[in-house]
C-alpha cells in the first residue's frame, strides 16, 4: 500500500482526470490540435550598395628636384603666370598644369604644398624644378638640389598631348642642325624658343603624341641618337 502526502495525493488525482479526459476524447473521434500559423518567411533584404566612386589615380614620384629663381624671375610660365622666385610653385613634365602636389625632401622630412605651373626639369636626372623660395622652405637652397617624394593631391584631367624634348640650346643655329639630322629618322621636329633673363633657349622637340607610353618608346629612339631626351606634355 503506498502511503503519500495530501499534497502528492492531489496530485495523482490531476494526472487522472487528465487521462480521463484524452480517453474520452479519443473515444469520440480525432483531437484537433490547433496550431499557431507560421510566421510567413521574410526575404532577407539586401544591402544596399552604393556606387562605386571613381579612384583618384595615386601618383607618387621619387627623384631629385633643383630649383629655379632669378633667370626667370617674371618671366611667362607654361599656365601664363609670371613666375615669381619667391613664390610657391613648380614645373613638372607631365602633371598638368594647376595640380596641387605635396614635395617632401626624405633628408630632413620637411614638406610643402605646391601647385604645378610650369614645365621642366628637361635634365633627365631631375624629376622636377621648384621655386627658390620652395627650395628655402625645403630646406636645400644652399645645396641646390634634393631628393624628394612628389605626391599629387588631386585629380586633374590630363587633356593635352605628349612630346620628346630631345635637347636645348642657347644658339638657335645648334638646334636647326639638330632638327636637320632628327629630320632624316622623324616626321615632326619642331623648335620652340623660350624667354629667359638670360636669352632665349632654343628647345627641340619631337612629335606630338597622345599617350605618354607612346612619347617614352619614340624617346628611346632619341636616345639612340646620343641624346638625353625626357617626355613632357604638349600644353599649346
Amino acid at each position: 500500500m503506498c502511503t503519500c502526502s495530501p499534497r502528492c495525493a492531489r496530485g495523482l488525482n490531476l494526472c487522472a482526470a487528465i487521462v480521463l479526459v484524452v480517453m474520452t476524447a479519443s473515444c469520440a473521434g480525432t483531437v484537433d490540435v490547433m496550431l499557431e500559423p507560421a510566421s510567413p518567411t521574410v526575404p532577407a533584404v539586401a544591402a544596399a550598395i552604393a556606387p562605386t566612386a571613381p579612384t583618384v589615380a595615386a601618383f607618387r614620384q621619387a627623384g631629385t628636384a633643383s630649383w629655379y629663381g632669378k633667370d626667370f624671375q617674371g618671366r611667362r610660365t607654361a599656365t601664363g603666370d609670371l613666375f615669381d622666385m619667391h613664390g610657391l610653385s613648380a614645373a613638372h613634365r607631365t602633371l598638368p598644369l594647376g595640380s596641387l602636389i605635396r614635395v617632401t625632401n626624405v633628408e630632413n622630412n620637411r614638406n610643402i604644398t605646391l601647385r604645378v605651373n610650369d614645365r621642366g626639369p628637361f635634365i633627365k636626372s631631375r624629376v622636377i624644378d621648384v621655386t627658390y623660395g620652395a627650395a628655402r622652405e625645403l630646406g636645400f637652397a644652399a645645396e641646390g638640389t634634393a631628393q624628394v617624394v612628389i605626391e599629387r593631391l588631386d585629380e586633374l584631367p590630363g587633356t593635352t598631348p605628349f612630346t620628346v624634348h630631345a635637347a636645348q640650346y642657347v644658339e638657335e643655329e645648334n638646334a636647326r642642325l639638330l632638327k636637320e639630322r632628327l629630320s632624316a629618322k622623324f616626321e615632326i621636329i619642331s623648335i620652340i624658343p623660350g624667354a629667359t633673363n638670360l636669352g632665349t633657349l632654343y628647345h627641340v622637340e619631337v612629335g606630338v603624341y597622345a599617350t605618354e607610353e607612346k612619347a617614352e618608346i619614340v624617346a628611346r629612339r632619341v636616345t639612340q641618337e646620343g641624346l638625353e631626351p625626357v617626355v613632357i606634355r604638349k600644353d599649346h
